[in-house]
């Protein structure tokens, strides 16, 4: 009787160690993964200081330098938000609003209750055109502010104006002219 509880323990260990042993080393690469990381909050100084220089660039009206500098901040960096709004406020200075939404979403992919990105995707979809969309950021926006907030006041005031005239008049173009009588649309 003895013997053959010990064969029935053998046996337990036999058909089960290979699962232990696999569920204990998946537990050790996902917890070591998770150490390793930086809490969100400590974004890098390095990144932080191209932002701020690439800011200065900006509103100095040097977008290139500064869309440089942002795209090098988040080299350093992935997890800059600021940089990734940053850089979409350079794409739509630049009339680049398929590119300035491509960053903005980056944005919100890290914090997507951000009401400055939110803001600034729905003036860049308002610049391509698509009003509807906006006007649903600006719902979210005022869902998550509760009172009127800077970002649904320059949002809200972006849907009023509404999109540029050439966006208006290629929208509005019906048919697409033959090849060699396009005409070329100005860029605002």
């Amino acid at each position: 009787m003895l013997e053959s509880r010990q064969e029935t323990l053998l046996e337990l260990f036999m058909r089960f160690s290979p699962i232990a042993l696999a569920l204990s080393l998946a537990l050790a690469t996902v917890s070591s993964g998770v150490q390793g990381q930086k809490p969100d909050d400590q974004i890098n100084p390095r990144s932080i200081a191209l932002l701020q220089q690439a800011e200065v660039a900006r509103k100095a009206g040097d977008l290139k330098t500064a869309g440089e500098l942002l795209e090098t901040a988040l080299a350093i960096d992935p997890r800059n938000r600021a940089a990734f709004i940053s850089l979409g406020r350079v794409a739509q200075a630049e009339a680049l609003p398929g590119k300035a939404i491509r960053m903005y979403r980056e944005a919100l992919t890290l914090e997507p209750n951000d009401a400055v990105a939110l803001a600034g995707q729905g003036e860049a979809m308002v610049q391509k055109g698509a009003v509807e969309r906006a006007k649903a950021n600006l719902a979210r926006i005022r869902t998550l502010c509760k009172a009127e907030c800077q970002p649904a006041v320059q949002l809200a005031a972006a849907i009023a104006k509404g999109p540029p005239p050439a966006v208006v008049t290629a929208q509005a173009a019906s048919t697409v002219p033959p090849k060699g009588q396009e005409t070329t649309t100005p860029r605002p």
